[in-house]
């Protein structure tokens, strides 16, 4: 049996350990073999450019890099307010901004001006008529002078038609009238004589009633209503109308006939309305 040629890898063994008959000859004729172009990767492994090669089973595929973008939420459109709502909104900041000033001009003429009501006082009642008639119909006829004072430094008053002035005993009016129409300036007071008219249906009990509270008490009470319409004037501006009213009680000792009328007490009340 021939003898098996033995093959000697190069790189493992030194040339001189090599026998001369086991070195392979090189063959002049024959054509020349290819250099190799890559390094020879045993089967089962990958090729690695930064390392040694790696096994199959080690290998761990990762997903390719991609850059995160973070994602931006836009915010959802506002709701767009409806004509009518602008409108309405629009309206009460212009009332308020009005409001406002008002408030401001008034703060400084109440500062400047410094407004004081006007005072009123019954000064003295006289009962001309109060006589209970056949027909059960009472008469009566009030003269009533009374004391207009306008305490103010700058305001001046006017009082202007349309005033109203009545006598109530109870819940009955027995007489009625008006103020006259004047100019009050300032620092001012005015003495009125004002008469009061009136009659009165179906008073028999009413002239009953009076007779016996003043034999009884003494005193018989009296309600002044009073409604007058005025115009305040600051310095020489005259402004709007506004209605000014007044409530006065008496208390007097007799509402008879020609007799002299004893006022006891008098309170008035007062209210200003534009």
């Amino acid at each position: 049996m021939a003898e098996h040629q033995k093959i000697y890898p190069l790189h493992d063994v030194p040339l001189h350990d090599v026998p001369l008959h086991d070195v392979p000859l090189h063959d002049v004729e024959a054509p020349p073999m290819p250099a190799p172009t890559d390094p020879l990767v045993p089967h089962g492994t990958e090729k690695s450019d930064a390392g040694p090669p790696r096994t199959a089973e080690a290998t761990v595929l990762y997903p390719p890099f991609r850059r995160t973008i973070p994602v931006m939420h836009s915010k959802p459109p506002k709701k767009r307010r409806s004509c009518c709502c602008r409108c309405l909104c629009w309206t009460i900041s212009i009332l308020v901004l009005l409001l406002v000033l008002i408030g401001i001009v008034v703060g400084i003429l109440y500062l400047v001006f410094r407004p004081k009501l006007p005072e009123y006082s019954i000064d003295k009642l006289q009962v001309t008529q109060f006589t209970l008639g056949g027909n059960d119909r009472l008469d009566a006829i009030f003269n009533l002078t009374l004391t207009t004072t306008n305490p103010n430094k700058k305001i001046g008053i006017y009082y202007e038609g349309g005033s109203h002035i009545s006598a109530w005993y109870m819940e009955t009016k027995l007489c009625e009238g008006a103020l006259p129409k004047f100019y009050q300036g300032h620092r001012n007071r005015t003495v009125l004589n004002v008469p009061l008219v009136g009659v009165t249906e179906n008073a028999t009990a009413l002239f009953t009633t009076l007779q016996q509270e003043q034999q009884q008490t003494g005193s018989i009470p009296l309600n002044l209503n009073v409604r007058q319409p005025v115009r305040i004037k600051l310095g020489s501006l005259k402004l709007m109308k506004v209605k000014f009213s007044a409530t006065c009680r008496l208390l007097v000792d007799s509402v008879s006939a020609n007799n002299d009328i004893v006022i006891k007490n008098s309170s008035c009340k007062f209210k200003l309305r534009l």
